[in-house]
């Protein structure tokens, strides 16, 4: 088996706001940035790891969904409860610190979880939750 993930997707309500805070907070290249305004799907990824990239796109941007769907979409995602991403650390204090000073959403601090993790938690600017592990 030789399957690797290539692309994720996690939805954006502010371009620009998405844009510095995986650019300048979390440190990620930016790869493609196509489109305009609103309608901007950004593509970033971790330096060193060019077969790994996160695309961030305009949500319910598909014109089969009705407005009620995206007003509930977008909901979700300003809840947190839409989409989420798990990046992983070999320092996770350091970098907690590091994107906390940075102004990143602090949801959770540094800690053990009961099934075995050390973990953070933050949110990006749309509202999707951004979880940190900390490599064994």
């Amino acid at each position: 088996m030789s399957l690797i993930i290539h692309y994720t997707f996690l939805p954006h309500t502010d371009p620009e706001a998405s844009l510095a805070f995986y650019r300048d907070v979390l440190g990620f290249e930016v790869r493609k940035d196509v489109g305009g305004g609103a309608m901007r799907w950004i593509t970033v990824g971790p330096p060193g790891q060019p077969d790994t990239s996160v695309v961030l796109h305009p949500p319910a941007a598909d014109p089969t969904i009705s407005d009620d769907e995206r007003r509930t979409i977008l909901e979700l995602i300003a809840k947190g409860n839409y989409t989420a991403v798990t990046l992983a650390s070999d320092d996770l204090d350091a970098d907690f610190v590091r994107l906390a000073a940075a102004g990143a959403e602090v949801l959770q601090e540094p800690m053990d979880q009961g099934y075995g993790v050390r973990d953070c938690a933050f949110r990006d600017p749309a509202g999707n939750l951004i979880r940190v592990n900390q490599l064994a």
